[in-house]
């Protein structure tokens, strides 16, 4: 009995572990690129943690607000914000996140694969390229 509780605890240690990198990558993403670290999480909880593809990307969504307010923070520091366009921006932001929230709930999983990925290879090549 008491070996089964050492393992459940070790395993529970790993899983901590595991959370704790994921979240480590995703900040430092962030605080580098600007991103907010959603390209590290969504992908980690889903493939590392085995996360359903649509909690992973609430989940998400949750942990990327400390980053990006911590981020924000220094790059505020720094002046590297132009407060005309990131308020103009922070309203869109708003509403697009709305709306892709409750659209979210009818994409299936499979769609959103393809879309995330299509996006990440035209982002990634318009950034070579331009």
């Amino acid at each position: 009995m008491y070996k089964k509780q050492e393992f459940v605890k070790n395993r529970n240690m790993k899983n901590i572990a595991k959370k704790m990198i994921i979240g480590l990558l995703a900040g430092i993403v962030s605080g580098l690129f600007s991103t907010g670290g959603g390209m590290i999480v969504v992908p980690a909880l889903i493939y590392l943690l085995n996360m359903e593809d649509k909690k992973a990307r609430g989940t998400s969504i949750f942990c990327i607000l400390p980053m990006v307010i911590t981020s924000g923070f220094f790059y505020y520091k720094g002046n590297y914000i132009d407060w005309n366009i990131s308020i103009l921006c922070a309203i869109g932001g708003m509403i697009g996140g709305y709306i892709g929230a409750k659209v979210l709930k009818k994409i299936p999983v499979q769609y959103l694969k393809m879309a995330f990925t299509i996006f990440l290879i035209y982002a990634s090549y318009k950034m070579i390229f331009n």
